[in-house]
């Protein structure tokens, strides 16, 4: 294996070399990758691991890492859940199979409004600056208001901790009409 095939195949792997350890490694390993794995116990100091800091590292789960919503469906019923903060109001409804009709259609890609909900007014206030692209689908959406929301685009933290979320009365889902103009 040449110098040039096993850097490359250590970068692939995960691992940083310094440019000086390169003729270490050549001599140190033999031509199959599982050998590479061998690294941090023969070089330590010249070979640092890639650290993980991957989402999908799970940690347990406790009450005290959750914030409470509570939505208000089509019907006017209260339906409280709780969720973990960096969620979308979107993943919330998926996540806890929540019964709503037609929500999220487009599953969060920004092409429809299914996911429109409403905020109270000093809650809309904390919310993050709304996208070109998020009022361009609001427009397309019925019941919309001076709080009106993409759900998809509402992202849950700590701050918005009981936060109560109005579904409107209608739902604008192309899937739902007849197809007849």
């Amino acid at each position: 294996m040449s110098l040039s095939a096993a850097a490359r195949r250590l970068t692939l792997a995960g691992w940083s070399l310094p440019r000086r350890s390169c003729s270490t490694v050549s001599k140190t390993f033999s031509r199959t990758l599982p050998s590479l794995t061998r690294l941090p116990e023969l070089n330590r100091d010249r070979c640092q691991r890639r650290e993980i800091t991957s989402s999908s590292v799970v940690q347990p789960l406790r009450s005290e890492n959750k914030v409470t919503v509570n939505f208000v469906n089509r019907d006017g019923e209260k339906v409280t859940v709780k969720a973990s903060p960096g969620e979308s109001l979107l993943d919330v409804v998926v996540d806890q199979d929540l019964d709503f009709d037609g929500f999220g259609a487009c599953e969060g890609t920004l092409a429809c409004s299914t996911c429109h909900v409403i905020f109270e007014e000093e809650i809309y206030k904390q919310l993050g600056p709304i996208s070109d692209e998020e009022m361009d689908m609001l427009d397309l959406a019925y019941g919309l208001t001076d709080t009106s929301r993409l759900g998809c685009q509402i992202c849950l933290t700590k701050s918005l901790d009981g936060v109560t979320v109005r579904l409107p009365e209608s739902v604008a889902d192309i899937r739902q009409s007849d197809g007849s103009a």
